[in-house]
């Protein structure tokens, strides 16, 4: 339970960072194999290769953490 409260507090302290220094997230969402459909006057976002790469970035963490 300590481990997954500091991966938290790890995760909100590295969000803060990117959120106070204003580094640009340009490439969430314009990875090749993300797709965005028009359709009648609507935009359709479908963000398969950045769900994959968070995915793959969490699963690093949690495998780190989780370590018994």
């Amino acid at each position: 339970m300590g481990r997954l409260i500091m991966l938290i507090g790890v995760c909100l302290i590295i969000i803060g960072t990117l959120i106070t220094l204003h580094i640009p997230f340009d490439w969430v969402g314009n990875l090749p194999g993300d797709f965005s459909l028009h359709w009648h006057e609507r935009l359709i976002y479908v963000p398969i290769t950045t769900s994959l790469v968070f995915s793959a970035f969490l699963s690093v963490l949690l495998f780190i953490f989780a370590r018994r």
